[in-house]
């Protein structure tokens, strides 16, 4: 292993290094160097040892005192203060010819290393003080939250019923039958940790066996099998803000899964899914309605209403407008979360007359003889 190397050399950092400098090192090289993630390969196994002898001495500022006037040899040059990691060369016991003593809470390496937060795993634990069987928090939920756009504009509160991890109701959380008795767990000795690496506890795994409880009932709860929790439905009032996005994520805090062991409940977080609307089309803050004119208003302008999600409102046609031009309205769009509103944009759809009388007829004609042009020359000649 390390022995006879320079733990300096080892961490890859200058015997100047500040305790900054080594744990950020010690962290780099344990991510690439765990047994975790290299099942099976022995070389990396040894190296994850070798750092992490290097860093436990480095970091301690003792034993890398004696490290550096006695070198390879400062474990005899003085013997191991505080009963830490020690590393006996030549000791016996395995192949290797060597020993590995873990005294300290290797938990609290790991527990940095990987998060804090269970190791990563998907629900969330929380942190749980270098003890698998301490404070988890509960998984974190997520739902799909359908919104109208005039909940979106306006906000609100909306009673949805979720389901999430709850207290069993019959065991009251300890995984026991009633009456049943509870035992120290015979795979974690009652640590609550799961051992994933020749016996030693990495981090914050939970025992698989006891879920990080430390005991086993001698007979199952029946309504939980043992875990303590069950999956129910739960009434949660949240609330809409105004403004609120298709794909934006909201938290709800506390309102996942419960926690464990004392641990805080999960969070909520609700997907904001946005209904089409059957008038208005959204981008943004900004919102867009096809108007209909007739083509005496298109023509000679005038005053027209257009509706917008607080009423109608009253808006001027200028006179010539055109089919598809946008007229704009300030302030008539949705709320921004910074302030104020977006605008509504009016889009001109002319209402081109059908069924014509003999005397309509009549006055087009008239109109077109009166204004012979081609509205489409430019078109044709490219001018």
């Amino acid at each position: 292993m390390a022995a006879g190397k320079d733990l300096y050399e080892i961490l890859g950092v200058a015997r100047t290094a500040t305790d900054k400098e080594i744990k950020s090192a010690y962290r780099k090289l344990a991510r690439k160097y765990h047994p975790d993630v290299n099942q099976g390969d022995k070389a990396s196994e040894e190296k994850f040892k070798e750092i992490s002898y290097a860093y436990e001495v480095l970091i301690d500022a003792e034993k890398r005192k004696k490290f550096d006037a006695f070198g390879s040899q400062w474990e005899q040059g003085g013997g191991v203060p505080g009963g830490g990691y020690q590393y006996r060369p030549g000791s016996g016991g395995g192949g290797s010819g060597s020993e590995i003593n873990f005294d300290f809470d290797i938990g609290n390496i790991f527990g940095d290393l990987f998060g804090g937060r269970g190791g990563g795993s998907a629900g969330g634990a929380g942190a749980s003080g270098g003890r698998g069987g301490g404070p988890q928090q509960g998984e974190d939920i997520q739902y799909e939250l359908d919104v109208t756009l005039e909940e979106a504009y306006r906000g609100g509160e909306r009673r949805l019923t979720i389901s999430a991890a709850d207290e069993c109701p019959t065991c009251h959380g300890n995984g026991a039958e009633p009456g049943a008795k509870l035992e120290t767990c015979s795979q974690c000795k009652g640590s609550g940790r799961g051992m994933t690496f020749r016996g030693l506890s990495l981090g914050n795994d939970v025992c698989e066996r006891c879920h990080g409880n430390g005991t086993v009932p001698t007979q199952r709860c029946h309504t939980c099998q043992g875990s303590g929790v069950v999956s129910r439905p739960r009434a949660v009032t949240v609330s809409i803000p105004k403004g609120v996005e298709d794909g934006n994520r909201l938290r709800v805090a506390g309102q996942g899964g419960i926690g464990q062991h004392g641990g805080p409940a999960g969070d909520l977080y609700l997907l904001i899914r946005l209904r089409s609307h059957q008038v208005f089309e959204r981008k943004g803050d900004a919102l867009t309605v096809d108007l209909p004119v007739s083509f005496a208003e298109a023509a000679l302008g005038g005053e027209v209403q257009v509706p917008t999600l607080d009423g109608k409102v009253t808006m001027k046609l200028p006179g010539g407008v055109q089919s598809g031009q946008q007229l704009r309205l300030t302030g008539q769009g949705m709320p921004r979360r910074s302030g104020g509103r977006g605008d509504l944009l009016a889009r001109i759809k002319v209402a081109v007359p059908k069924n014509l009388t003999d005397q309509e007829r009549e006055l087009i004609e008239e109109l077109r003889r009166l204004r012979p042009e081609n509205p489409r020359d430019a078109l044709l000649t490219g001018r």
